[in-house]
């Protein structure tokens, strides 16, 4: 475990990060950023005949919007020093869709298109800041508990049969820890990631059978 410097303080702003005044609140508190790790909570699972106009621009908002807004708040910056990481939290499900995920697919898929463009423009990835998106798959957090939550519902099974079922689906035959995101999230922020721009990195046990 690596041990944080004496005179290092830490701050928390408590705001949803998806509204603009929350937004603005973290600001306040600091104005320019060097790392910059996004993530927002996933929309509901569900059907997508049973989503309304609404739903959808609540999920283009938290999962899609979200994350442009702080990267054109803070890239400029980082470019000005000379140094920039920015990680979007987004989901294996962009590489390999989910039916009941429908919301999350499309709202982070348009993230991911956004995200390919930028992140290979000369004025950020010649100043050394880099943009990358970190794709989990099935990770023991409270999300994937509330997706198998609405499988179960949708087959009928108990959801104890669902996750067993899921996690066999994975080649490592577990769910991925925290710990284990927690660090490869931190190489994508650290210098040792300053050649790695505009990709998706899949963490996922293997679960995912393509080639590229």
């Amino acid at each position: 475990m690596g041990l944080r410097p004496a005179d290092t303080a830490v701050q928390h702003v408590a705001v949803d990060i998806t509204t603009e005044e929350g937004r603005a609140k973290v600001f306040e508190k600091r104005g320019e950023y060097d790392i910059v790790v996004t993530n927002a909570g996933g929309p509901p699972t569900g059907d997508f005949r049973e989503w309304d106009r609404e739903a959808w621009i609540k999920a283009v908002d938290a999962n899609m919007l979200t994350p442009i807004e702080l990267i054109k708040a803070t890239v400029d910056g980082m470019a000005a020093r000379g140094f920039g990481r920015i990680v979007n939290i987004t989901s294996s499900a962009v590489k390999a869709p989910i039916d009941i995920l429908g919301l999350s697919n499309g709202a982070r898929s348009g993230l991911t298109g956004f995200v390919a463009g930028v992140a290979r423009t000369a004025k950020l990835a010649g100043a050394n800041v880099t943009i990358n998106n970190l794709l989990p798959g099935a990770f023991d957090t409270d999300r994937l508990k509330a997706t198998m939550s609405g499988a179960a519902k949708k087959t009928g099974q108990p959801i104890e049969t669902v996750m067993e079922a899921r996690k066999a689906t994975v080649p490592a035959r577990r769910f991925g820890n925290p710990d284990e995101f927690g660090a490869t999230c931190a190489f994508l922020c650290s210098q040792h990631a300053g050649y790695i721009t505009g990709q998706n990195v899949l963490i996922d046990g293997g679960a995912f059978p393509g080639t590229f």
